[in-house]
């Protein structure tokens, strides 16, 4: 072998390898690719996923299913070969990292944000649930934790009702933060709370704020929550996080308190958040969750209305998008199709 063709040889061997190792290098982007579904009427690890006692419940047909998708997860990389495949796959997008993780947060502290707004969206789902089958839901201010070695423990506890601050009655989570805002640590403040059913009076005096030390800090954290006439209970364990389960929440439950079967036996998937007044709002990676629901069997599948026109990407074969921009309009919907399949109800781009 000459030396010309030795150095050619040798040239791209490392044209090769350094190719190679350019296609394994990490990029600032992860993949959201379909990912699996559960049935809000079913169960999950055995255990029904919707439990309600107290009230009386109906029996359920056919499938409501939450949609999920998958993303590369925080403590993985996505290397430029993945990059490309995601782009190459019709069902897979390819979004910047910091979309999804935020660069000033660890992922533990993603994963705890996850986890806050699916606790969150649960309870928006029992109280729009229970608004639109006529049941009283009252809204409270409770404490969601008390902080260690806080002025609070041993004193407040969490799921107390705040009924006052100071003589002063609250409404909101935010009202008590600013009721505490106003005082210099190592004032007294008075809480009037309802625990197990009975009021009680709690005097604390607070003490310094770890963030500012002209801020008085009593140590916990209130919520605005709600107060129900019979226990609804939704258990869906520790893997799906985030608030787009909300609506199919609120659905399951409104099926299960109400006669008839709002599927009329049929596969309905769907997402969007919830409020307490059966709001429905916008979620992320909306063809995704289509073309999940798609694989898992779904024949109808419910767009929150803002999401309509990123559904439009998405291939609907086999699979009707039906708009919704509440649990009324969801609820409305799904009865006139079990009524009549091929009825005309509101959907992307049209009705």
């Amino acid at each position: 072998m000459s030396r010309r063709t030795a150095t050619m040889a040798l040239t791209a061997v490392l044209l090769v390898a350094l190719v190679a190792l350019a296609w394994l290098v990490p990029v600032p982007y992860v993949a959201m690719s379909p990912g699996p579904t559960e049935n809000t009427l079913g169960k999950v690890r055995g255990k029904p996923v919707i439990t309600i006692e107290g009230h009386r419940t109906y029996p359920t047909k056919g499938q409501l299913d939450l949609t999920t998708v998958a993303v590369t997860s925080p403590d993985q990389k996505l290397d430029l070969a993945g990059m490309v495949a995601g782009w190459l796959d019709p069902r897979v997008a390819v979004i910047p990292r910091d979309y999804v993780y935020p660069p000033n947060q660890t992922a533990e502290q993603v994963q705890q944000q996850n986890a806050e707004q699916m606790e969150t969206s649960q309870q928006a789902a029992v109280a729009a649930a229970l608004r639109q089958t006529g049941d009283k839901v009252t809204s409270v201010v409770q404490v969601k934790a008390v902080v260690e070695k806080s002025p609070a423990v041993g004193r407040l506890k969490a799921a107390d009702v705040i009924l006052a601050v100071d003589g002063t009655k609250v409404t909101s989570a935010q009202q008590v933060v600013a009721l505490v805002g106003r005082h210099q640590p190592g004032d007294k403040l008075l809480f009037s709370v309802r625990r197990g059913g009975k009021p009680r009076e709690v005097t604390i005096t607070t003490t310094k704020s770890p963030t500012d030390a002209k801020r008085a800090f009593v140590g916990i954290q209130p919520f605005d929550g709600f107060q129900f006439p019979f226990a609804v209970r939704i258990n869906l364990g520790q893997d799906i996080g985030g608030p787009s389960a909300g609506t199919m929440f609120a659905l399951a439950i409104v099926d299960k308190l109400t006669t008839g079967q709002l599927t009329g036996g049929r596969h309905v998937a769907g997402t969007g958040t919830i409020d307490a007044d059966g709001k429905v709002g916008p979620i992320g990676g909306i063809q995704q969750k289509i073309a999940g629901a798609k694989e898992g069997g779904a024949t109808t599948f419910l767009v929150p209305a803002a999401n309509c026109p990123a559904a439009a990407g998405a291939s609907t074969k086999d699979i009707r998008l039906v708009r919704i921009a509440s649990l009324r309009d969801a609820v409305s919907a799904l009865k006139t199709l079990n009524k009549n399949p091929k009825a005309t109800v509101p959907s992307c781009g049209r009705g």
